[in-house]
């Protein structure tokens, strides 16, 4: 990409070089015809110039996007290894030393528990694929939004705060039925309350709601993290997007999550939108009509 970007600024400058030549030789050759040289060759040069910004831009766009591709193939494969060597290692601890009922059942514990976020991060990247390649038609059919948002914070929940967990706080109004994509659904609020843990700090609690109000259905996830700039809210629902640099952060991730979040909720007519938690942190709002 960089030897392209090299190439085309040579191939710029050499024909700004090669006009501004011919303009001087006309002029030369007939002085009678300053001005009519002179206004094509500003027409030509703004013709020019605007086609080379937009294929500088282009490039630039280009560019960022491998990076971002190179980055997500980096995070995939960190935390394949990652929770692969976990299992492994849980496994291979039972299988080699005489635990207690209750050490195997913990450690049987952890390793499922590595095993769905690997299912969710395989999920994750096969609803992006389908969703890029408009192969998926989301299905819709009613179903009880209190009960899968309950499903999930009970299956995301930390019973007792140790090293890097959380508390899930939750507010969940019963009976709330809506139409929709129900695996889709899912994986909308799988990804924000994950999304809401991952960028918290350790024990940080986790507030997740769910009520009706004026015939619409409200999903609220807030945090007490390290929040969204005002620059960024409006990227970071772009695929591949993560939030800081690539040299400061350190959270782990694919930046597919709030991608299919926004596409999702797009396909069922809802809103989503991102607004600062006081003192710190962020809180997601989903708006179902």
């Amino acid at each position: 990409m960089k030897r392209s970007l090299f190439i085309f600024y040579v191939l710029i400058i050499y024909a700004l070089a090669q006009l501004t030549w011919w303009a001087y030789s006309l002029v030369k050759a007939r002085p009678s015809s300053l001005g009519m040289i002179m206004s094509e060759g500003s027409v030509f040069i703004f013709v020019f110039l605007a086609g080379a910004y937009l294929l500088h831009r282009s490039f630039n766009r280009e560019s960022r996007l491998q990076e971002q591709k190179k980055n997500f193939l980096l995070s995939v494969t960190h935390e394949l290894k990652s929770h692969l060597a976990s299992i492994k290692i849980l496994l291979q601890t039972i299988q080699k030393r005489n635990l207690t009922k209750e050490q195997t059942l913990n450690f049987i514990q952890k390793s499922l528990m590595d095993i769905e976020r690997l299912d969710d991060m395989v999920e994750n990247m096969l609803l992006a694929s389908k969703i890029d390649n408009e192969s998926y038609t989301f299905p819709k059919d009613k179903f009880n939004l209190s009960v899968l948002v309950d499903s999930i914070v009970n299956r995301l929940q930390i019973t007792k705060c140790e090293g890097t967990q959380q508390i899930i706080d939750a507010e969940i109004e019963p009976k709330i039925s809506i139409t929709g994509d129900k695996f889709a659904l899912t994986s909308v609020v799988t990804n924000l309350i994950e999304n809401a843990i991952k960028y918290s700090g350790p024990c940080e609690t986790v507030a997740v709601k769910l009520f009706s109000k004026d015939d619409k259905v409200f999903l609220q996830v807030a945090d007490h993290g390290i929040g969204i700039a005002d620059q960024e809210k409006g990227r970071i629902f772009d695929k591949f997007y993560r939030v800081g640099s690539e040299d400061t952060r350190n959270t782990k991730g694919t930046g597919l999550g709030l991608y299919i979040v926004k596409e999702v909720l797009d396909k069922h007519q809802a809103s989503i939108r991102v607004k600062d938690n006081r003192p710190v942190g962020s809180i997601f709002e989903v708006v179902f009509d």
